[in-house]
C-alpha cells in the first residue's frame, strides 16, 4: 500500500494529507480509484492505476457509503445500525489515512 499519487484535485474537492476528517466532511472516492468486487479473492477491493488494494469487511463498508453526499458523521451512524459498537475515531483514522494517500477526496459540502 505504498503507492504515490500525483495530481490535481477535481474541482469542489479538498485534500487535507495529515489534517484529522471532521464530521461534517462529506468523503468520496478519487476520480481515479475504483471500489469493485473482486471474484477470485472474493472482497471488495481498491482499483488505482497499477495498485490493488485488498479491503477487509469493515473498510469496504466504510468505503461503500463514501459517495460525497454523506458526512462522516452520517456514515459513523449507518456503520452504527449494521455493528453493535463502531469506533468513530478508528472511521475517522482509517478515512484520513485514504485522504493522505489521494484515494479519497472531501467534498465541499
Amino acid at each position: 500500500m505504498d503507492a504515490t499519487q500525483t495530481g490535481t484535485p477535481q474541482t469542489g474537492t479538498r485534500t487535507r494529507p495529515g489534517v484529522g476528517v471532521s464530521g461534517s466532511d462529506r468523503p468520496r472516492l478519487a476520480r481515479h480509484v475504483r471500489l469493485t468486487f473482486c471474484r477470485t479473492r472474493q472482497c471488495q477491493i481498491l482499483l488505482q492505476p497499477e495498485t490493488v488494494v485488498v479491503l477487509n469487511g469493515s473498510g469496504a463498508d466504510i468505503l461503500e457509503l463514501c459517495d460525497g453526499r454523506r458526512t462522516v458523521a452520517e456514515i459513523v451512524t449507518e456503520l452504527g445500525t449494521r455493528y453493535q459498537t463502531v469506533p468513530d475515531d478508528e472511521v475517522r483514522q482509517f478515512l484520513t489515512r485514504l485522504v493522505a494517500r489521494r484515494w479519497l477526496e472531501l467534498a465541499d459540502g
